[in-house]
This record gives C-alpha cells, structure tokens and sequence, in this order.
C-alpha cells in the first residue's frame, strides 16, 4: 500500500544550492566588468563563454548596444504588447528577416536578472552603472535634447559633481504622490537643500551654443537661478568645457573625473 505523499513532498534537488538566478548575475557582473576594454571573444574567453551568451549577458545588463540590437529589440516588444513571447520573436525574425536564433540572441535574458535603464543603481553592478552612464552621456553628446538630458540627469542622482568654485554637491529627484519623477532638482549641498527647476536647466540647455565649447563662467549660461550648479553639471556631462584654471579646482581630489 502506498504512503500518503506528506504535504510539501517530492522529489529533493539535486543541488539544493543551485541558484540560476544567482548564477546568471555573477555571469552578467563578470562579463560586464570585463566589456569596457575587451572583445565579446576576449571575455567568452575569459569566462569560458561563447561570445554570443557574453552580448546576451550584456544587453540583459544594459551594457551593449548597438544598432540592430535596438532594431531587434524595439520590434519584438512593438509584437510583444499583443503576443506570446515566441510568437513575438517569430514576428520579429520575419519583420526582419532574421533567424529566430538571431532575435533572441539580441533579446536580454526572460528569467533571472534584466535590469533596464530605469531600475535603480542599488540593484545593478558598479560596472553596468559605468556603462550606463557612459551611454547615456554619449547619448546626449550626440543630440542635446531635452529627453536625453533628462534620462541623463535621472541616471547621475547622488553622484558627485563641483561649482565653478570647487564646492562639491549632489542632487537628486524625488518622486511625487503618484509614483512619477518631479521635474525638479534637490541639491544637497552640505546641510543644506534648495530645489533647481528643471526649466532652468533646460534654459541653460538652450544657452549651449555648440556641445563640448569653453563656457567661461556659469553666467554665460544666462541669467538663471541655481546655474553654477547647472555649470557644474553640464561640465561633467560634457554639455561644456570649462577653462584650464576652473578645471584644476573641480578636477581637485579626482571628484569629477568625467564618465
């Protein structure tokens, strides 16, 4: 006669410390960590990868990107707001004329850890927030628009930046009651806050008369409250230049080594 199953039973894991989980974000960390000065090839290498599971590794951290990734990427979810996952890719592959192992090799990982360009820098690594970082003020090198300001102002909160005068401050942005960002700054200089509209800084954005040129003084961005910490912030976006004597005192102590 058979014994009754007990409640929870069933058959014990052969690895009860098994956590693909777990193991895919030491993946992702380890592949991320190696990306800015290697190969896809050098870093499977390293890690005893193939090459195409390092770029899925990357793209699931948010660290690699390139053209037809986005292509593939921005197809597939365009599919996937009204499809299954393998009918999405299979749209994808034929909008693109892709293999179906191509779409989903430039598609971040379902399962485990996919951490787009909004989550929290608390849950991603050191290194997928350099490059993250890195991208989005690449981004905005490129096109100084409002949208890539702002993405790269969300992605710099708490980090560390210097007045035309040396004084170090950080900032962040709070969110309102409906769970949104304000567009607003709060600078948290010492003990002290005061808010920075995002207005200004977009009126100080528009005052950038040609991206990565020697800005003299924060009121040669105009006349606008708070611009000496606009200065400093468009400094270390690479939004300006800032003259040889203004860099040696916010460069001081490394604290603004630009991304």
């Amino acid at each position: 006669m058979k014994k009754p199953r007990k409640p929870g039973g069933g058959r014990k894991k052969l690895k009860p410390e098994y956590d693909a989980g777990k193991n895919l974000k030491e993946q992702m960390d380890a592949a991320v960590s190696l990306y800015k000065n290697n190969s896809l090839q050098a870093i499977a290498d390293a890690l005893s990868l193939n090459p195409i599971k390092v770029r899925k590794l990357l793209i699931t951290a948010g660290a690699y990107e390139s053209d037809i990734a986005e292509t593939v990427q921005h197809t597939f979810y365009k599919y996937r707001e009204t499809q299954s996952y393998k009918d999405a890719v299979l749209s994808t592959a034929s909008e693109l004329k892709l293999s179906k192992a191509s779409v989903t090799s430039y598609l971040p990982y379902e399962k485990g850890v996919y951490f787009p360009s909004i989550t929290s820098t608390e849950k991603i690594s050191v290194g997928a927030e350099r490059q993250r970082r890195y991208r989005a003020v690449k981004k905005l090198r490129a096109a100084p628009t409002e949208e890539h300001l702002w993405e790269t102002v969300l992605i710099y909160q708490k980090v560390r930046f210097k007045t035309y005068s040396g004084l170090p401050f950080s900032y962040e942005i709070r969110k309102g009651r409906s769970g949104e960002y304000t567009k607003e700054l709060w600078i948290d200089r010492r003990e002290n806050s005061k808010s920075l509209a995002w207005s200004s800084v977009l009126l100080a954005l528009g005052n950038v008369k040609e991206v990565g040129a020697v800005v003299d003084r924060p009121k040669a961005l105009g006349d606008i409250r708070g611009v000496t910490y606009i200065y400093g912030v468009f400094y270390r976006f690479g939004l300006i230049d800032v003259p040889d004597e203004v860099k040696e005192k916010m460069n001081k102590c490394g604290c603004v080594a630009k991304s």
